[in-house]
């Protein structure tokens, strides 16, 4: 007992005065605890690159110490996002109305990890286990590309992992009696490309999936550092009961059954991105991913973790459950549909939590189910105590959907009516809150304190008071808009000049880069790309690629492969010059005719995006087939090829 006291003081120490940072590839977590530090005061981020002179502001970190633990480390706690791998970066701290500064740097993750043995598998019917770790210097890479691990439900995991800095690549892994890859006390172990399916058991006594068996597994609080990216993981061989069934008392019964990912209380600084979760109403989830002790300090993802890019689809409960601590928790840019609910954060026992820039599509549960048959896009509350709701949380650029206008997506932020949920410390912006009943866009219920709702685009109702900027309409978005779910692409951009176009307020490092007067309210930002989600969203598909996609000093030339194709009407090209050039670029039909000049003018040196409009009245004569599109400059030439299906 007497060391665990002094380990505790030692931390508590260590953290008072000088700022520390977590980094995964594209956040850096920022805790600080200056002396002068108070409620009143906020701390004032600002970064750069290291070696530039272009300052950025981060968001304000507010002071929020939480008593009674050491999970909080700092005083003050928040994130710097948007940021590039691989990168140095000088922050400055600097307490709100004082002289009190302070400086730290910190490098984002390389992409690429080094490599000092690769093991090969071959197609093979009994479980492998991993027991030799590598280093930060040479990771051990477990090389499945095109093979199969089907243990036909003869052993407990496809993969049993015991090693640290271990990657596992390319594998089919299936029908695992209980999960596809079982992790223990482990760190630094990446799951890429991995197609993983057909495990778990039935539960005799209610004759659904065992609770919490996944295809990616650990109740480790250990486990650190676990990257999940570009996998699919699908079809349990067992499904969930949803809300509607009864227990044996007759009453309704919490879900229960397979999930994608389960972490059990982990010690956190994930990165889960660029993964396809779904299945089908026969075999549905339970949460998608989740797991975890919600009232507490700890629970699923774990602190200084990101969640991103995801496609997550068919669950009787929470597509994504990010409940308990939140402590530099970030959810954005995912895609959620055919989900009860699509994000569960009830409570933030720490936060802050971050959610932005994700969609929610379709909400369903069978009929009669105890909450009803949706809930909201994020839950919002605790339902037993208030003691664990001290955290706060931020709402940024959401989009909720009611797919087809016919009424069957969410509701906005909780619900009325849902038991007893409070919600505190709430802050929303910029959110696009669509709902299926026109009171709920934003939950009223007394007992709520500290929530600041503002500049969002509400169809239903929300507490007297608040959204001073808001607006109450239904948004209405560009003609092409929706969800291709072959190419994983979504585009709902508003239409110009329509409501919460160029609406929303300008949120430092979250809606800084925005077209136009203001941000567009909800996820997308009308003059940018579409959004992409799953395995191949925002893939290059050469190391060369691979290198120039994030330059903002490019040294060559370059053309990309337009995004998405094939394409239905509208895409993009993506182009980089190194130096000042005049620019053309031309798109040709199969048989050379010139069908449109997308550009013919001088730019300075950059990355620039071009929009092809194949509906646009001056090419109304365009129909589907292959095009090429033309780069050309004084010394470079480049062309690609696109597929046109109307």
């Amino acid at each position: 007992m007497k060391i665990f006291i002094i380990t505790v003081l030692l931390t508590i120490n260590l953290f008072a005065g000088n700022p520390i940072t977590i980094s995964t590839f594209n956040s850096v977590s920022v805790y600080w605890s200056p002396e002068e530090g108070a409620d009143s005061l906020s701390v004032f981020i600002k970064f750069k690159e290291k070696g530039t002179n272009k300052w950025h502001n981060g968001y304000p970190m507010r002071y929020n110490p939480i008593v009674d633990t050491d999970e909080d480390l700092a005083d003050y706690r928040g994130s710097i996002v948007n940021l590039k791998s691989n990168t140095l970066y000088e922050i400055e701290l600097t307490l709100e109305g004082s002289s009190v500064k302070d400086t730290i740097t910190a490098k984002t993750w390389r992409e690429e990890f080094p490599i000092a043995e690769t093991v090969y598998l071959t197609d093979r019917e009994i479980q492998y286990t991993v027991y030799n770790s590598g280093t930060p210097d040479g990771y051990i890479l477990i090389e499945g590309s095109g093979k199969t691990i089907d243990v036909k439900n003869k052993f407990k995991y496809c993969i049993n992992v015991y090693g640290n800095y271990v990657i596992i690549r390319g594998l089919k892994l299936i029908n695992a009696q209980k999960c596809g890859i079982n992790l223990n006390n482990v760190h630094d172990v990446i799951i890429e490309n991995c197609d993983i399916s057909g495990w778990g058991e039935e539960d005799k006594n209610s004759g659904f999936g065992k609770n919490y068996q996944s295809g990616i597994y650990s109740e480790s609080p250990e486990l650190k550092r676990i990257i999940v990216q570009r996998c699919r993981i699908h079809h349990p061989r067992w499904g969930a009961n949803s809300w509607a069934e009864l227990n044996a008392s007759g009453k309704s019964k919490h879900p229960s059954g397979p999930q994608a990912i389960s972490f059990f209380n982990s010690a956190g600084n994930h990165v889960i991105r660029y993964n396809e979760f779904y299945t089908d109403y026969d075999h549905t989830f339970n949460d998608i991913i989740g797991y975890g002790s919600n009232g507490s300090y700890y629970g699923f993802p774990g602190a200084d973790s990101d969640i991103y890019g995801n496609y997550f689809s068919h669950c009787y409960d929470d597509g994504i459950e990010a409940e308990g601590g939140n402590r530099n928790t970030r959810i954005w840019g995912n895609y959620i549909e055919n989900v009860f609910q699509a994000i569960g954060n009830a409570p933030t026992s720490i936060g802050p939590l971050y959610i932005w820039k994700n969609v929610s599509g379709k909400a369903y549960s069978k009929p009669q189910s105890k909450y009803g048959e949706y809930a909201a896009f994020i839950k919002m509350g605790y339902a037993k105590s208030r003691n664990w709701m001290t955290g706060h949380m931020y709402i940024f650029n959401n989009t909720i959907l009611q797919p087809g206008g016919k009424g069957t997506g969410g509701l906005g932020t909780s619900r009325n009516g849902a038991s007893n949920r409070i919600i505190q410390h709430c802050l929303t912006r910029n959110n696009i809150f669509h709902v299926r009943d026109k009171n709920n866009s934003i939950a009223v219920r007394n007992g709520n304190v500290d929530n600041d709702y503002d500049y969002d685009l509400c169809s239903g109702g929300y507490p007297e008071g608040y959204e001073i900027h808001g607006i109450k309409d239904v948004p209405t978005y560009i003609n092409e808009a929706t969800f291709d779910s072959v190419h994983m692409t979504a585009n709902f951009f508003l239409k110009e000049n329509t409501s919460g176009y160029d609406a929303g307020e300008i949120i430092p490092n979250f809606s800084d880069n925005y077209q136009g007067n203001a941000p567009d309210m909800g996820a997308f930002e009308s003059g940018t790309a579409p959004l992409e989600y799953g395995v191949n969203a925002y893939l290059v598909t050469s190391a060369d690629e691979n290198n120039l996609a994030n330059l903002t000093t490019p040294d060559k030339y370059y053309l990309f492969q337009n995004y998405p194709n094939p394409f239905n009407s509208t895409t993009i090209l993506h182009f980089i010059i190194p130096n000042p050039d005049y620019v053309k670029v031309t798109v040709y039909d199969i048989s050379g005719k010139i069908i449109t000049t997308l550009v013919n003018d001088f730019y300075k040196k950059g990355g620039y995006d071009l929009f092809w409009n194949a509906k646009d009245d001056r090419n109304n004569s365009v129909s589907s087939g292959v095009y090429f599109a033309e780069l050309e400059t004084q010394n470079f030439s480049r062309s690609i090829k696109m597929l046109l299906i109307k």
